[in-house]
């Protein structure tokens, strides 16, 4: 029987209990989300070890790799457990030399969901997620048409529930009238505070918020805050911002990404990870910084911000 894993559980929709600490399976894939892993048996591993832990939440695409890591996925754990959601997304294909190009003509968002029922080995989706705006930040073009064909495909019984990524308010409230919405998943972390006010709006509405990238992403989170709050509490910096996503809202989910199993149990472990007060007002003056990873200074960002 599977341990249960600490940070507690969400229900966003009936039949849908996610556990907030999850896990991201971008990085199963090779170098740049790209072609084969280096080592196929850790990466199988991992998700073993991640449900094995009491994981509920895996969070993948199909163009991860593409192809590879729902493959994997499959490999490690089909027949899936009862009680495992996998989240998916659609929006994206990759070019041959690794590139990301956006694809959502809403009948290619439908074919990329047949792709990932094929490559999951699944009947139906637990979660289908419209990946949208540019590398990490949404823009405010309507959605409705493309929304609305993944929609079609809810009321087929193909994806039981429709979620948004990388979306702006006005977005989420565009595809609240077609379809209820339970998963946002958008760029957000201690360093990049700018959906603090969708934050609140996903916890008045029970929708859960997936912070992708929460420690960083391809620009990992450096500051002297974080650092000197880590050293005090006897935990790395890493678990540290981990732990504060999780106390910053009662819906917001994780899904952090490893290729390896002890970085795995250490990402885990950020749950058991209480942080006072004094230290939550600390790391709360840190998107002020212009720390590496945050709103004050930026590093070239890379061709697709997720995971």
């Amino acid at each position: 029987m599977a341990d249960t894993v600490s940070g507690g559980t969400l229900t966003p929709a009936e039949g849908l209990t996610l556990t907030r600490m999850g896990y991201g399976a971008m990085q199963l894939a090779g170098p740049h989300v790209f072609g084969p892993p280096k080592d196929r048996t850790e990466a199988v591993a991992v998700l073993r070890e991640a449900v094995e832990r009491g994981i509920t939440h895996i969070d993948t695409s199909d163009f991860y790799g593409p192809v590879v890591v729902n493959e994997i996925i499959r490999e490690a754990l089909h027949p899936y457990p009862d009680d495992l959601h996998i989240v998916t997304k659609v929006g994206a294909r990759r070019g041959p030399d690794g590139s990301w190009i956006m694809s959502r003509h809403p009948e290619d968002l439908k074919a990329q969901v047949y792709d990932n029922l094929r490559n999951l080995g699944l009947d139906a989706l637990d979660v289908v997620n419209l990946r949208l705006g540019a590398q990490d930040s949404a823009d405010e073009e309507s959605i409705g048409e493309k929304f609305g064909a993944l929609a079609e495909l809810r009321k087929a019984g193909l994806i039981r529930h429709l979620g948004l990524s990388t979306v702006s308010a006005a977005q989420l409230a565009e595809a609240q009238a077609i379809a209820p919405v339970v998963t946002v998943q958008n760029l957000y972390n201690l360093a990049n505070r700018q959906d603090d006010a969708l934050v609140e709006r996903c916890a008045a509405e029970n929708i859960a918020f997936a912070a992708y990238f929460p420690l960083g992403g391809f620009t990992p989170l450096q500051s002297k805050t974080l650092a000197e709050v880590a050293a005090r509490l006897d935990a790395s910096p890493q678990q540290v911002a981990l732990a504060w996503l999780l106390q910053r809202s009662a819906t917001t989910v994780l899904i952090p990404g490893t290729s390896s199993r002890a970085h795995l149990r250490e990402n885990i472990a950020a749950a058991d990870l209480v942080l006072p007060a004094d230290a939550i007002a600390e790391l709360d003056t840190i998107g002020g910084e212009g720390l590496s990873g945050g709103p004050g200074r930026r590093k070239a960002a890379a061709p697709y911000k997720h995971g």
